[in-house]
This record gives C-alpha cells, sequence and structure tokens, in this order.
C-alpha cells in the first residue's frame, strides 16, 4: 500500500506523516527527505538538483521494493499544477503504487490563516522548508490544483482545526474502510 499525503506548504504533512506512519506501522518518505540532498549540493532548479532527487529516488524506490507487501509506504508530496517536473514526480509515484499497490491519495488543505501560522514554525528551518507566511498567500492566490485529484482513493482532508494525531486517525479510519469496501 502506498499513502500520499499532497498538499501546499505549511499544512502539515509531514507532522501528519509520521502519525499516520506510526498508526499504520509503515514508512514514512518526507518530500524534503529527498529533496535536502539537491538543496544542500546543488543550485536549486538547475539541471544537477533534479538529477540529484532523480538519483536518490533510484535509491528509495530500490529499497521500497524490498519491503515486506504488508508494509504501508507514506509519502508526503506538493505536488500541484502543470509543470513537467510535477508530472515526472507523479509518475514515479503511480509507478511505485502499481507496484506496490493500491494508492491511497489524501488532499491536505488548511485556512490561509492557518497556513500562514504553521508555515512560521522554526523547526521547518531545520528541513530547510519555506518558513514566509506570503510563499503560503502564494500558493493559496495561485489556486493549482493538487495531483491526483482522479485517483480511485482519494480524501480530501481539511486539517485546520485538527490535531496531527486527529488527522493521521481520520486517514487511518477511512483507508480501513475503502479497503474493507473494496477487497484490498
Amino acid at each position: 500500500m502506498l499513502v500520499v499525503l499532497n498538499g501546499l506548504p505549511g499544512v502539515g504533512k509531514l507532522t501528519i506523516g509520521r502519525c499516520l506512519a506510526d498508526n499504520l506501522n509503515g514508512r514514512l518518505l518526507d518530500v524534503h527527505t529527498v529533496y535536502n540532498i539537491a538543496f544542500a549540493l546543488t543550485e536549486f532548479r538547475s539541471e544537477e538538483f533534479f538529477d540529484t532527487i532523480r538519483s536518490v529516488w533510484k535509491i528509495t524506490d530500490q529499497r521500497i521494493k524490498v519491503l515486506p507487501p504488508q508494509v504501508p509506504v507514506v509519502f508526503t508530496e506538493a505536488l500541484a499544477g502543470e509543470s513537467d517536473w510535477a508530472k515526472e514526480c507523479w509518475s514515479r509515484v503511480e509507478r511505485i503504487a502499481a507496484e506496490r499497490g493500491p494508492l491511497f491519495v489524501v488532499h491536505i488543505v488548511c485556512s490561509l490563516n492557518e497556513n500562514r501560522w504553521r508555515i512560521q514554525s522554526p523547526d521547518r528551518d531545520l528541513k530547510r522548508k519555506p518558513r514566509d507566511a506570503s510563499y503560503a498567500e502564494k500558493k493559496h492566490a495561485a489556486g493549482e490544483q493538487l495531483l491526483g485529484s482522479d485517483s480511485l482513493n482519494l480524501l480530501q482532508l481539511d486539517a485546520t482545526d485538527l490535531s496531527a494525531d486527529e488527522a493521521a486517525l481520520s486517514i487511518s479510519n477511512w483507508i480501513a474502510e475503502h479497503r474493507s469496501e473494496r477487497g484490498l
């Protein structure tokens, strides 16, 4: 099983993902775990940046393949819009899901005010994550559609008033329901 938590920066994907991975007895792969190597060693958005990410993908995808099939993998992503890069990232998600099956996509959103507050958290610096509230404002204003909207198993989760534990429990329950209903 592959669970993708997709949402704008600062909505709580990693915090929720940690709780969810614990709930599911799964593994968590945060998008920044992959990207931070590229951020540290290359110029942002250079060809070397993207090549570095692809190289890290190769390693992580090999490790995912050897995990026992009953071990869920939880990804966090911030994939929206129609860029070639977003499409390439989503194609990778679909490829991994085809091998591990089934794919559960959760679009995590929160109000703009909550997003402004969350994105300014000091612990985001440690992960090289954006902390400027105006970044959240720009992302909300752009209104780009999150990828995965056409997924068979899609949950739209507004985490504005939810703790990470509450959000993770809601997702866990939804997955259990869908698995039961569809015999997955």
